[in-house]
């Protein structure tokens, strides 16, 4: 579909724009930086809220199309659309970036233009991710956007920012040098760089292994996969309470989007043959980073392995579509699956961000992560126990809330692969229950423990708005998810009948 305005280039390049425009405000005004990143993020939201108004439900194929000759010599192009999967992605993107402008608009009080113009940079930046249809042009904004969380870590973050910044840089960059290597290659074989051309090449067993590997470690370092997750709570808790929200809601979706982009149409026939072995690195994560959740004492580093745990449902439910087209050949289970991971996806970014902001919310007050400085919160801030609770409950998998809905739909589909690893999923509802409402019994409930609890004040007007709003999203979504399957179902119906073709001779 093509429109008159181009929306997709706005989504990308307003809150670049935005952002370098908000640089300029300077901290000698930062209530003028402030007000220039809340009207910019607004911008951009309703320009998404504009393209979701205007998009096809019906039509699985890109929509909204810009192409324009970028650097001709070498065929590569500036190629823009949007399908059911990224507009999700740009919806969430746009919808947490406003919330975090609102949820940071008193907190920060050092270089505040730098801050909003490094998040709003990071949201356009995100968006030509989501937008991009040229592997060159993909790999631009992939590695761009490694910037301004670095610097957002590194320069409003912890005592161990440092650490914390070059350990997020080193692991996520080397992963995507892979994945130029593999793209460079494709480009030989095919000569394009058109993301739509290449899930038509041909390749054989041997390279779409090769290929897909090459993929897989610049995406599993995103998601992140165990075992290569430990950059991301050193990152969690070095990082300020919007860095924390953004990485989790956003950033952690970069390689899940990878895998569904590139990974599963480019190279189906070796994401069918290493199905079972991603299967196994996906329940290593659901249960095992569980368990190392379950011992936390920092309530930040609790709720970033949880985020790991419960990536893991992303990619269960991607790769156990192969798994039950082998065994059963059950089309609509596979398809659950895929739907179910997405929908985890959205769901994930709405609660970890709302707990991250609740950490914050503690943290602004106490200056405290620790789990033991804490105790009878309930007694003192009641508006905000409640909210918390419905968060913790909704982190936990409970019916009626978003949390519930993608992981319900991934252990359903993995049944029809295995009753082994469905069962195994299923511990992650057990083990989510325990380690967050171990997290809010010990934080919230029972008597006031000192006197710097005794002394909080509930939320205030700012944070009962961004809550609030997180809170209405994870109970719709949780009630009346039909909306984000109704985006979605066309274009992942089209990716299950590209995957069951195959490419190998």
């Amino acid at each position: 579909m093509n429109t008159g305005l181009p929306l997709l280039s706005l989504l990308v390049w307003t809150p670049v724009l935005g952002g370098v425009w908000v640089l300029f405000a300077g901290d000698r005004q930062a209530g003028t930086a402030r007000y220039l990143s809340l009207f910019v993020a607004t911008l951009t939201f309703i320009i998404s809220a504009l393209l979701y108004l205007r998009f096809d439900l019906q039509n699985p194929g890109m929509q909204f199309i810009e192409l324009r000759s970028w650097i001709s010599a070498f065929n590569i192009n500036y190629h823009l659309g949007i399908d059911g999967i990224s507009l999700l992605m740009i919806l969430l993107n746009t919808f947490i970036t406003l919330l975090v402008v609102i949820a940071s608009w008193d907190v920060i009080e050092v270089k505040v233009s730098q801050f909003m113009a490094a998040f709003l940079i990071l949201e356009g930046l995100m968006n030509g991710v989501f937008v991009s249809l040229d592997t060159i042009l993909f790999y631009v904004f992939w590695e761009a956007l490694l910037i301004p969380m670095f610097l957002i870590i590194g320069i409003w973050g912890g005592p161990r920012r440092v650490y914390a910044t070059i350990k997020f840089f080193l692991y996520t960059f080397l992963g995507s040098v892979f994945m130029l290597v593999a793209l460079l290659y494709l480009y030989f074989q095919s000569g394009t760089f058109s993301i739509l051309e290449l899930y038509d090449l041909p390749l054989g067993l041997t390279e779409q292994v090769l290929i897909f590997i090459a993929f897989l470690l610049a995406f599993a370092v995103k998601v992140p996969m165990w075992p290569v997750h430990t950059w991301l709570p050193d990152a969690h808790v070095e990082a300020p309470t919007a860095g924390s929200v953004v990485l989790a809601a956003v950033m952690l979706k970069l390689g899940g989007y990878g895998l569904l982009r590139f990974s599963l149409p480019i190279t189906p026939d070796a994401s069918a043959a290493l199905a079972e072995f991603m299967i196994v690195l996906s329940l290593i994560a659901v249960v095992y980073i569980g368990f190392v959740a379950l011992v936390q004492m920092d309530m930040k580093k609790l709720i970033a392995y949880s985020s790991i745990s419960h990536m893991g449902f992303v990619t269960l439910g991607l790769f156990a579509a192969f798994v039950i087209n082998e065994k059963t050949a059950n089309a609509g289970a596979a398809i659950m699956g895929i739907e179910g991971g997405m929908m985890q996806m959205i769901s994930h970014g709405f609660i970890s961000g709302a707990l991250f902001l609740c950490v914050g919310v503690m943290y602004d007050r106490m200056h405290s992560r620790q789990i033991s400085d804490y105790g009878g919160v309930v007694n003192t801030m009641p508006v905000f126990a409640a909210l918390m609770m419905l968060f913790a409950l909704a982190n936990s998998g409970l019916p009626g809330t978003s949390g519930f809905v993608g992981e319900f739909l991934v252990i359903i589909s993995s049944f029809q692969a295995s009753p082994w690893i469905a069962i195994c999923a299923a511990i992650t509802l057990i083990l989510g229950a325990a380690y967050t409402l171990w997290m809010y019994k010990r934080v919230i409930f029972g008597p006031v423990t000192n006197d710097e609890v005794a002394e909080l004040k509930d939320i205030n007007g700012r944070e009962k708005l961004v809550l609030g709003i997180l809170a209405i999203a994870v109970l719709l979504f949780g009630i009346w998810p039909a909306p984000i399957f109704e985006i979605m179902h066309a274009t992942i119906e089209q990716l299950y009948t590209h995957m069951l073709t195959g490419k190998a001779g």
